[in-house]
C-alpha cells in the first residue's frame, strides 16, 4: 500500500510586514467567495475599497507581533508539523496555508511529484465554517481537478467536541487555570450572521442566541458554527471544573459593517471590567496556533482596552501550538480518519 501523507492546513500570513505583501495577502483572502460571499463584481469593488487603507493598518499590527523567524502562525505551524512527524507512521507530514505560502497548490503538486497517492487532509479549524473548512476542501479539490492529480483524500472533520481536543485544551491551559483569576473569557473567531443562515438547509433561521444554541440537537449543532463554539466552551468549562459564573463566551475579529454573531469580545471586555473583574484570563479555542488575532488583537489591543476599562491584568492563554497533548490528540484524530 502506498504512503499516506498528512497535510496540515491553516489560514496563512503575509510573506512579510511590508504594506505590499500585506495587501497581496489580504486581496487573496478577501476575494475568496467563501469569505466575502458577494457576486464577483461587488466583491471586487468592496475589496478594492478595503485595500485602500487596510493594508497599512494591518502591516502595523503584523509588525508588532512578528517574530525574528517570521509570522508566528507559520513558525508555530512548522513546529507542529515537526512535532507530528515522528508520530505519523504512514508517510510524510506536510504543511500548507490557504492563503499565502506554502500554498495548497504548490504543496499538492510537490507531493504528487514524489509519488504520494493518498492524503489525510487536516484543516486546523475545530469548528465548521464555509470561510475556513469548506474553502480548504474546495481548494484541494480544485487543484486535484485542474492538474489531474491521482490523489485520494480523507478529510479530518471539525473536532469541536472531540474528547482529545478538549483534553488538549485543558492540558495547555492548566498552568494558567491554577493561578488566581477572577474570570475566564473564551473568545472565538466571529462570523457574519448571514453565514449561519446560509448554512441552514431547512430555513429555520436558528442559532442566533444562547438559548437556541445550547438547546440545539446534535444535527443542528453539526451545521452551526456558533452552537459548536458554545458547546466547546461548555464542555471545556465542565472539564476544568469551572462554576458557570466563572466563565463567558464572546466572538472577535469582526470585519465590515455586517451583523456578526454576538456577544462581541470588545463589549465583553468592558462589561467584565465594569462588573469588577480585575484579573482576566482569555482563551481563544477556535485558533490552534497563536496568530495576529490572538497575539495582537487580544494580547495587545484587548489588554489595553481591559486595563483602560478598570481591569488590572489580562492574561492571554497560549493556543495549542505544538503542546505535546495537542500533538497526541491530532495524531489520534487523524489516525481515525486514515483507518476509517
Amino acid at each position: 500500500m502506498s504512503e499516506q501523507a498528512l497535510l496540515l492546513v491553516n489560514l496563512g500570513s503575509p510573506a512579510s510586514t511590508s504594506v505590499a505583501d500585506v495587501r497581496r495577502y489580504l486581496n487573496q483572502f478577501l476575494m475568496d467567495p467563501y469569505v466575502i460571499d458577494l457576486p464577483w463584481p461587488l466583491r471586487r469593488l468592496l475589496v478594492s475599497l478595503i485595500l485602500l487603507r487596510r493594508p497599512a493598518q494591518s502591516a502595523h499590527a503584523y509588525a508588532s507581533i512578528w517574530w525574528p523567524d517570521g509570522s508566528p502562525l507559520l513558525v508555530l505551524s512548522r513546529a507542529l508539523q515537526q512535532a507530528l512527524a515522528p508520530h505519523w507512521a504512514h508517510g510524510p507530514v506536510e504543511l500548507a496555508m490557504r492563503y499565502g505560502e506554502p500554498s495548497i497548490e504548490s504543496t499538492l503538486l510537490r507531493m504528487a511529484g514524489q509519488g504520494i497517492q493518498r492524503v489525510t487532509l487536516a484543516p486546523l479549524y475545530p469548528h465548521f465554517a464555509d470561510s475556513t473548512v469548506t474553502t480548504v476542501v474546495q481548494e484541494v479539490r480544485r487543484v486535484i481537478a485542474r492538474h489531474g492529480l491521482a490523489l485520494e483524500v480523507s478529510t479530518l472533520p471539525p473536532f469541536y467536541d472531540h474528547p482529545a481536543y478538549l483534553q488538549a485544551l485543558l492540558a495547555s491551559a492548566e498552568p494558567y487555570l491554577q493561578q488566581p483569576f477572577d474570570h475566564l473569557l473564551l473568545s472565538f473567531h466571529g462570523l457574519p450572521e448571514r453565514h449561519l443562515h446560509r448554512g441552514d438547509p431547512k430555513g429555520k433561521q436558528y442559532l442566533r442566541n444562547d438559548d437556541c444554541c445550547l438547546g440545539a440537537s446534535d444535527d443542528v449543532i453539526a451545521g452551526c458554527y456558533r452552537a459548536q463554539c458554545l458547546k466547546s466552551a461548555a464542555d471545556f468549562a465542565g472539564l476544568a471544573g469551572l462554576a458557570r459564573d466563572k466563565w463567558s463566551v464572546s466572538f472577535q475579529s469582526r470585519l465590515g459593517r455586517d451583523k456578526w454573531i454576538e456577544p462581541y469580545t470588545e463589549g465583553m471586555l468592558d462589561t467584565l471590567a465594569a462588573r469588577g473583574v480585575k484579573r482576566l484570563l482569555v482563551m481563544c479555542p477556535a485558533f490552534v496556533a497563536d496568530c495576529i488575532e490572538t497575539l495582537e488583537e487580544i494580547g495587545d489591543r484587548g489588554r489595553e482596552q481591559f486595563l483602560a476599562a478598570g481591569g488590572e491584568e489580562l492574561l492571554l492563554v497560549p493556543c495549542l501550538n505544538d503542546h505535546p497533548a495537542w500533538v497526541q490528540a491530532l495524531v489520534g484524530m487523524c489516525e481515525d480518519v486514515t483507518d476509517a
